[in-house]
């Protein structure tokens, strides 16, 4: 017999019954019933249950032992009986009666409970990490990670794109996010970067010939935390095509989606095809430029509506409604809660009104209403008796963000919310520029390296805020999953694009003189994407933290609690470096 198991913790079954066996594993939970000792074994696989009775060398070692302690136990596989079968184990018809026990692995008292999901705070959670990575729901999460990315990399095989690997250490990144820097020993007074993400070397391999890439690429962001976003460093799913246009990426990237969604989602249904919208109409009907369409309303634009009105709370401003169908036997409650959901987003309330069975609009806000007004809003938003319409006015970016909120949240409310779904879709036709409000400056809106559409003639005879670019992110369940793009691969349209951005000549053929050379040796046109995979994990666990995902994640503040990292370096380190350090002065 093996040293340390026969078999593991998931596998026995009544075929066993009368099998000696010996098994390995952590003393999950421990329950003595009349004086017999029940004792839950874990270990990867699953859970058997031990029975050691009183007056045997087995149930006096186990006994003492501290849960968590690992252990080897020899015995024999017997019934449970019907009466006493576990239909939530695999392994719930046997037992284990122990005749000897080894302890393999000695546990100290436990900081927190690792059979039941307590209260624990996650700072302590993080420090002990390895201990939480035993709990039931993370291993689960782990291990659903890992087979993610298994099928991620034969779906993408089998699509026909190349696995290749991109190197780690490399110079300062255009993406836009600080940088993680490592100093060179050999290069005194130099440093490397690590990549904020591969994005210039996966062009220069679409210029190398290669055509279609892929990588499950580590990438690195001096960047604060998020629900959505760890700190320090993320994977992505990082892709490349060469001789493609915008429709050429998103084929076989949907494709992924939906087997991938449909695989892992647990029953959860996908839908398909996804959605092209437009950025500018997001913005418009969904307050967002990743809008969650699981939430079956839209915002309306009314602004001309009040134009020269003499209701000051909506004159001169930007006023967005949201028709609510089916609120006719909602109590004053409702309106009230979602006013104050509003509130607590930064508006300074929700102006409502609610269609009376003659047409008529009732509420707060309705005396303020002309007839003509009137008229207006129940023919554009389609009223009925029973609807009810939500106004918000402001500063168009300010109401699309507090009534895109307010949308999902009266979706949920009002039973217009689907369940169990995921609803992707793509945004597409971001603006290639925007201007600064303090400044007037023009400068890029989304992403500097992607091909404006219409080319070089639309960037010298067009108005820069009216330029599209063939940028594009894909959404899923109101999550940004990545952003992509048609790349722009021709020096002379880069230089005019970075132009229009305040970037003169000298200065961008010397801050991408790479990327700008190589273009001169032929490059093919390209496109590509890098969905994170923290966030699609996070989404099929339905999880709502990406550190939920990640086996050993930073804190909030970019801390490794149980590691102890970031550390300080011992002088001779530094001096090694060619290193000094100014810490910052107490104020």
């Amino acid at each position: 017999m093996h040293r340390y198991r026969s078999h593991t913790c998931g596998q026995l079954r009544a075929s066993d019954v009368g099998t000696d066996v010996r098994l390995s594993g952590w003393l999950h939970n421990r329950r003595d019933l009349g004086g017999i000792l029940f004792i839950d074994l874990r270990d990867h696989y699953g859970i058997t249950q031990l029975v050691a009775r009183p007056g045997t060398e087995a149930y006096e070692a186990l006994d003492k032992l501290s849960k968590e302690t690992v252990v080897r136990v020899d015995g024999q596989v017997v019934s449970r009986g019907t009466e006493n079968v576990n239909p939530d184990l695999p392994t719930g018809e046997v037992e284990v009666e122990v005749g000897a026990v080894e302890v393999l692995g000695a546990a100290a008292p436990l900081p927190f409970t690792i059979n039941a999901e307590d209260g624990v705070n996650e700072e302590r959670r993080l420090e002990y990490r390895f201990l939480d990575l035993r709990r039931e729901r993370m291993h689960r999460n782990i291990m659903l990670r890992s087979a993610v990315i298994s099928a991620i990399r034969h779906k993408m095989t089998a699509l026909g794109f190349n696995e290749m690997a991109t190197p780690i250490l490399s110079a300062t990144s255009p993406e836009g996010a600080r940088d993680f820097v490592v100093p060179s020993r050999l290069n005194p007074g130099k440093f490397y970067a690590l990549p904020q993400a591969p994005q210039q070397f996966k062009q220069l391999l679409m210029i190398s010939g290669f055509d279609r890439y892929f990588q499950i690429a580590p990438c690195f962001r001096d960047e604060d935390a998020r629900a959505d976003r760890s700190p320090g460093e993320f994977y992505q799913l990082d892709v490349e095509m060469s001789f493609v246009e915008q429709e050429d990426v998103f084929l076989p990237i949907e494709q992924l989606m939906t087997e991938l969604f449909e695989e892992f989602g647990n029953g959860r249904h996908v839908t398909s095809p996804f959605p092209r919208i437009p950025f500018r109409e997001a913005m418009l009907k969904y307050g967002s430029d990743k809008p969650d369409l699981r939430a079956q309303l839209e915002l309306v634009d009314i602004t001309d509506v009040f134009e020269g009105s003499e209701f000051k709370a909506f004159a001169g401003k930007h006023v967005r409604a949201l028709p609510v169908p089916a609120v006719q036997d909602q109590p004053r409650k409702f309106f009230d809660q979602l006013g104050e959901y509003a509130i607590s987003l930064g508006a300074k309330g929700l102006a409502w009104v609610r269609v009376a069975e003659d047409g008529g609009l009732t509420g707060p806000i309705a005396k303020f209403l002309t007839e003509e007004n009137v008229k207006v809003l129940t023919e554009r938003l389609g009223l009925e008796s029973g609807h009810a319409v939500f106004f918000g006015a402001g500063e168009f970016d300010e109401v699309s963000k507090i009534m895109g909120a307010v949308r999902v949240e009266a979706a949920k409310r009002a039973g217009h919310f689907e369940e169990n779904v995921f609803r992707f879709c793509w945004i597409v036709d971001f603006p290639m520029y925007e201007k600064d409000e303090d400044t007037g400056a023009i400068d890029f809106s989304h992403n500097p390296f992607s091909m404006p559409q219409g080319g070089l003639e639309a960037l010298e005879t067009q108005d820069p805020l009216d330029i599209l670019g063939w940028q594009y992110d894909i959404v899923c369940n109101g999550v940004e999953l990545s952003s992509g793009a048609i790349r722009n691969h021709e020096p002379e349209i880069m230089l005019k694009a970075f132009e229009i951005a305040g970037y003169d000549r000298e200065t961008v053929e010397e801050k991408f003189a790479g990327m700008l050379r190589a273009f001169r040796f032929g490059a093919p046109p390209h496109g590509g994407i890098a969905p994170g995979v923290d966030r699609i994990v996070m989404l099929l666990a339905d999880e709502p933290n990406i550190r939920e995902t990640i086996s050993f994640p930073l804190n909030g503040n970019a801390q490794d609690l149980m590691m102890g990292a970031p550390t300080e370096l011992e002088e001779a380190r530094l001096k090694e470096l060619h290193l000094s350090v100014r810490k910052p002065q107490p104020k």
